[in-house]
């Protein structure tokens, strides 16, 4: 497993729709370690195979919080919202591409999700809560819209201002 470095907003490749996954082979199976690894190291809840740089519909994902209980990770392949609540729900979201930024953004509470696991088999779940907000968001990142594009222009504006002069540091090594 490798750490993979995670794109920072403004990136092109963060705005891009992703290509389906058609190889269900020993390359997409380390990509789905390296992203499990990337995740939890960042540490986030959930991460989109274009947040690292790669052009495909694949995301990872585990919502446990409770440091007791048992690590659920799941690898989403050309995953797909086949059904949504029409109650909705708000949460406080971030990411791992807009680093310290946070904003409420209102999503269905609850959504059947149908995707392919890495042997290429379909499977279909419904989530609801934190799981339901998360897969939507890393499902948007697949198409690409970030959180952020839920906000108001001028909120939008001030967040990528912060993060392309936190980008302007980084590469000044600050």
């Amino acid at each position: 497993m490798t750490k993979r470095t995670i794109l920072l907003h403004p990136d092109p490749r963060l705005k891009a729709v992703c290509d389906p996954v058609d190889a269900f082979d020993k390359d997409l199976r380390a990509l789905a370690d390296d992203m499990l690894e990337t995740m939890y190291d960042a540490p986030g809840i959930g991460l989109a195979a274009p947040q690292v740089g790669v052009m495909n519909r694949m995301l990872v994902m585990d919502c446990v919080k409770d440091d007791l209980a048992a690590a659920e990770p799941m690898v989403l392949i050309n995953p797909r919202v086949i059904d949504a609540s029409t109650d909705l729900n708000v949460y406080d979201e971030g990411c791992l591409s807009i680093p310290d930024q946070y904003a409420e953004v209102e999503r269905p509470a609850r959504v059947k999700v149908e995707w392919s696991d890495l042997d290429g088999k379909t499977v279909q779940k419904e989530f609801d809560g934190l799981w339901a907000t998360c897969v939507q968001h890393e499902i948007d990142h697949l198409n690409g819209k970030l959180f952020i594009d839920y906000l108001k222009p001028l909120k939008r504006q001030m967040i990528t201002r912060k993060m392309q002069k936190l980008k302007r540091e980084i590469a000044r090594g600050l």
